[in-house]
């Protein structure tokens, strides 16, 4: 199984680059509290921070939101994921403890600003791509159960037909979500090699450091951008 990123998406965004964790052995069934702890930390951390702050407008934001645009994809419609979070929790509306997984990523998140998704490896029955769209891609929305169909040209992460992520870093599956049962995940960090690059190795290493110090789990990093479109996920 691999992750690999289409020549037709640097044609579009030669700069992008992905940061990459996979975690295998995972025990994300039991509270875990100091997940817990990391997250409502960096959470006051960022509301105090940028409570006076429209955070469309952070420097770090500003990369995604005119990658957006050279997508045709409208940022004030569809947030990417990292305005989104940032902006609830500017508003004090802080963040759902979903499971410890997500905390420690939300938290990663938040501290470098950057957008993090986690994929179940055990839900993928195939390579996961970073491409752009075809008619007929299949796409279920998170807590939902109806599915939507593509028309081409949008940016996704796919595995077959199967929509992981739409709009590129908008909005996650229904099929790749992480439950308590998941054991094996995929984290992948969505960057620019001329913007955030440091930033995305940083959050890169401090979540596979965390993630071996937690829960004592097996862990492989790596790194794709134009110059190396491919990884070996096993």
């Amino acid at each position: 199984m691999k992750f690999s990123v289409s020549k037709e998406v640097f044609d579009k965004l030669d700069n992008v680059c992905f940061g990459i964790v996979v975690a295998r052995g995972i025990d994300n069934t039991i509270e875990n509290i100091e997940a817990k702890k990391l997250l409502i930390e960096r959470i006051k951390d960022s509301e105090e921070k940028f409570k006076d702050t429209k955070i469309k407008e952070l420097e770090e934001i500003s990369y995604y939101r005119d990658a957006f645009k050279k997508l045709d994809i409208n940022p004030n419609k569809f947030m990417s994921s990292i305005e989104a979070m940032l902006t609830r929790v500017s508003k004090n509306k802080g963040l759902p403890n979903i499971s410890p997984i997500v905390d420690i990523g939300n938290t990663v998140s938040l501290k470098y600003i950057v957008p993090l998704g986690a994929h179940d490896i055990e839900t993928l029955d195939g390579d996961i791509n970073v491409r752009l769209s075809k008619c007929g891609d299949i796409f279920i929305p998170l807590g939902c159960e109806e599915s939507e169909i593509l028309e081409e040209g949008e940016l996704i992460y796919s595995v077959g037909d199967s929509v992981r992520t739409r709009r590129w870093i908008w909005r996650q599956s229904e099929q790749g979500k992480i439950t308590n049962k998941s054991k094996n995940i995929f984290f992948p960090i969505d960057g620019f090699s001329d913007k955030n690059y440091d930033s995305v190795i940083e959050a890169r290493d401090e979540l596979a450091c965390l993630l071996k110090k937690i829960f004592s789990c097996e862990i492989k990093i790596g790194f794709v951008d134009k110059n190396k479109t491919e990884f070996k996920i096993d």
